[in-house]
């Protein structure tokens, strides 16, 4: 499948380039389908000879639809689902591994959800489980190589998940009114939970879910 921009996202992503370049850093627009394997085996090459290397490997994309019941929810919603969320990390864990050396790190994106799963979230909610095992799982796999495996599990973060089908207008309303501290987060205020898992003094954790729920009882 060709790459190909997504206009609705582009301009976010040109912003986001910009941002990095004004640090004096390296940044690369990759845009494609998630559920390709082509395309995601593609995606690591071109980041690893854009980059000059690799050696941290974050899985954050994620698609989240709510549906009211299992009977609302469709085979093609279901597989898309499972796909993006389950598939794409390990497509790409996969085609990463042969560029990652000791002192690598990967970072998944799991979720409140697999611990307190919603009933309307049945497919995302399932999805946030496996990558929570994941993580543990391929820890202990690849730990004896010296590449450590962690994740972070967000509460109720704005980001476009909610407005863009993730959540019912009832729901956005409320959303994270609920957790102690009274609000949802934003993802700034993750950043620096993904930044200390890949930093180098963190090095002796893995294997490990990291929660930012507002005090709502994250791992």
């Amino acid at each position: 499948m060709p790459s190909t921009t997504i206009p609705k996202e582009e301009e976010d992503a040109k912003e986001v380039i910009r941002l990095i370049l004004a640090e004096g850093r390296k940044g690369l627009a990759l845009p494609g389908d998630l559920m390709d394997q082509d395309f995601c085996r593609k995606l690591v090459k071109d980041a690893v000879k854009g980059l000059g290397g690799l050696d941290i490997v974050v899985n954050n994309a994620g698609r989240q639809q709510t549906r009211e019941t299992i009977e609302d929810l469709s085979y093609e919603d279901f597989d898309a689902t499972i796909k993006t969320n389950i598939y794409a990390p390990f497509w790409i864990i996969k085609a990463a591994l042969p560029h990652l050396k000791p002192g690598a790190s990967i970072i998944a994106t799991t979720s409140v959800q697999a611990y307190d799963p919603s009933p309307e979230l049945f497919d995302y909610a399932q999805t946030k489980a496996a990558t929570m095992s994941y993580v543990k799982s391929l820890a202990k796999q690849l730990g004896p190589r010296g590449i450590r495996v962690n994740g972070v599990a967000p509460g109720p973060i704005w980001t476009p998940l909610q407005v863009s089908g993730g959540a019912t207008q009832e729901k956005l309303e409320q959303f994270g009114a609920k957790t102690p501290l009274g609000r949802p987060g934003q993802p700034a205020e993750l950043a620096s939970i993904y930044v200390q898992l890949a930093a180098e003094d963190a090095s002796f954790a893995t294997g490990q879910i990291y929660g930012a729920a507002g005090g709502s009882g994250q791992p």
